[in-house]
């Protein structure tokens, strides 16, 4: 999305270069051109009406609807670039640091997979303001005791977000399921 920013952006400023320049050479011409323009346009559109208005108001239609969708689809790009890829934190001498999100899930990731009857950790981490958001989803042993291994996991994660990485943790969202039991075959 961003090289696509900068592309129409950089178009943008050469037209409106162009069109100032122009202007700022030639205000009488520019304005006359321009309004002759308007006219021809105005011009063609009432002949357009009149003699097809089905049609006339179909291309309105197509019009808004194409320019909704298009545009539609490039602000909601815009503001789904702007969230944050990082938690920003200041560090004990008063400086300012930004902790990317991906470091955050491996460390979890690795931290919780240390732990006695956890078989795989898949941690899901969103900034929110100064502090981190934090869905995991854990696969335990099949025998393991739930409630003790929950309260396991919830402590390591708020001593590894808080401690260990200085962080302010948010909401922590705790999903647990157990492996299959495997059946034991007499040979």
């Amino acid at each position: 999305m961003n090289l696509l920013n900068r592309i129409v952006a950089i178009l943008l400023w050469l037209l409106l270069l162009v069109v100032a320049l122009l202007a700022a050479v030639q205000p009488l011409a520019v304005a006359e051109w321009l309004q002759q323009q308007g006219s021809a346009l105005a011009g063609w559109l009432h002949a357009m009406q009149e003699a097809e208005p089905t049609n006339f108001l179909v291309g309105q239609a197509a019009l808004g609807i194409g320019a909704l969708l298009l545009f539609g689809t490039l602000l909601f790009l815009e503001f789904l670039s702007l969230r944050q890829r990082g938690v920003r934190m200041r560090t004990a001498e008063g400086s300012s640091v930004e902790l990317d999100i991906a470091s955050i899930s491996r460390r979890l990731e690795w931290e919780l997979d240390q732990l006695a009857d956890v078989i795989t950790v898949v941690p899901v981490v969103r900034s929110r303001g100064g502090s981190v958001d934090v869905r995991l989803e854990i696969e335990t042993a099949p025998d393991v005791d739930i409630p003790l291994k929950t309260d396991e996991v919830v402590d390591a994660t708020r001593t590894i977000i808080g401690q260990d990485m200085g962080l302010k943790l948010g909401r922590l969202d705790v999903r647990m399921r157990t492996a299959p039991f495997q059946p034991e075959w007499n040979q």
